[in-house]
């Protein structure tokens, strides 16, 4: 099966180009969650507080946005394949020089070279995505999504193998191995954007949009109302999500006191949420429109939230706890993967700059997640369960707005 994209003469396989876009996605997501179960072990390697070891995943975070921004207007006017090997090539040395640090203030600035640099490869993929699936976008991102979920769903299990087998270096050895196998399969079977053919063809209007400013693309993506919405919503989303993943260690492995093991596959179930939901939408999203899938997730969500909330303010067992996260976790990905389809449609011409847009905001406030679950630390599960609450209810008043504006 072949799709084309806009220039006639570049035809890929979605066979092959879908799982390779995924692994490239896969880079980050792999190098948050490998690490986790290591927190406590690397703590204490480094001398340091578990707190500033926590504090690196918001580094990483931050690291990622700041990447974000310079890199994504540069997918709209430079080729995405080689900015692709620029990412992961930083990244896979980054991953090298992990293991050789001393103390947590060099681990904190190779972990921000890391993010920073990975950031200019998966900025080029949901552009990618849109060049090959046109008004299908959704259903395309779901697709590679679904994909890219195995990666942090076994992600703390292989961190836990390693780190038993060897040492906490291990995983990120692991993880540069990796990303040198995903280098090499970019180098050979990668195309280059549409977008650049087109310019080099002779396609005027092209040529125009190539010579925009970075300031001038921001410009044309903040200034529709509907798609601020739609980025305030995949913000939101995004702070439950890192709530959840800055949380869910503590609150499983402390509050609750499971086993290293049982953290593993409480972890891999929801993320078997996360391919739950995006499987159930790029069977349903061409049918029923993004804004419908949207819609029905964030309904879902709202129950979910209130549900979590309510079972950890009651402080009932760990069960109660398993089971509303579960449909919450599919259901705010169902809103995401909806919220950044209908913003990239919106924008063809500049699908790097509304990348980079969602992904800075979303990574920027994703990296305050940790912040504020530690100022309203209180020992139990109900600040992370709150801040989800709060979260999805801010989403819930966006999409309201969004309502009203169509309606009228």
């Amino acid at each position: 099966m072949t799709v084309s994209s806009n220039p006639p003469q570049l035809k890929v396989s979605l066979k092959l180009l879908l799982p390779l876009l995924a692994s490239i996605l896969a880079v980050s997501p792999l190098a948050v969650d490998m690490y986790l179960s290591a927190m406590p072990t690397l703590a204490e390697h480094l001398n340091t507080p578990m707190s500033m070891v926590q504090n690196s995943l918001s580094v990483y975070l931050l690291g990622y946005a700041l990447g974000l921004i310079l890199f994504g207007p540069m997918a709209d006017k430079y080729s995405r394949r080689n900015l692709v090997l620029i990412g992961i090539g930083g990244f896979c040395i980054a991953s090298l020089l992990l293991p050789f640090v001393s103390n947590i203030e060099q681990f904190l600035t190779v972990r921000f070279f890391q993010a920073f640099v990975s950031s200019a490869a998966t900025v080029v993929v949901p552009g990618a995505v849109r060049e090959y699936y046109g008004k299908d976008t959704a259903k395309g991102l779901s697709y590679v999504s679904m994909i890219m979920m195995l990666a942090p769903m076994i992600a703390p299990s292989i961190g836990s193998v390693l780190l038993l087998a060897h040492s906490w270096q291990l995983i990120f050895y692991v993880l540069s191995a990796y990303s040198f196998i995903v280098l090499l399969l970019v180098m050979k079977y990668l195309p280059d954007a549409a977008n650049i053919a087109d310019a080099k063809g002779g396609n005027l209007s092209v040529k125009v949009k190539a010579q925009l400013s970075f300031i001038e693309r921001y410009k044309i993506v903040l200034s529709n109302a509907e798609a601020r919405l739609d980025i305030l919503t995949s913000m939101m989303v995004s702070l439950a999500f890192f709530a959840y993943l800055t949380a869910i260690p503590y609150v499983y492995l402390k509050v609750f006191s499971v086993s290293e093991y049982t953290f593993s596959l409480l972890f891999a179930l929801n993320v078997f949420a996360l391919m739950i939901a995006h499987f159930t939408n790029t069977r349903l999203v061409v049918r029923m429109g993004s804004r419908t899938m949207l819609r029905f997730g964030l309904t879902l969500a709202v129950l979910a939230a209130t549900a979590l909330m309510l079972v950890n303010v009651l402080q009932l067992p760990l069960i109660f706890t398993v089971i509303t996260i579960f449909p919450l976790m599919g259901s705010i990905s169902l809103v995401a993967v909806n919220s950044d389809a209908l913003t990239l449609t919106k924008f063809p011409e500049h699908s790097g700059t509304v990348t980079a847009v969602i992904g800075t905001l979303r990574w920027g406030i994703g990296a305050l997640a940790g912040p504020i679950l530690a100022f309203f630390y209180d020992g139990s599960a109900k600040p992370f369960a709150l801040l989800m609450f709060f979260a999805v209810l801010v989403v819930l008043c966006c999409q309201l707005l969004v309502w009203f504006r169509n309606k009228s």
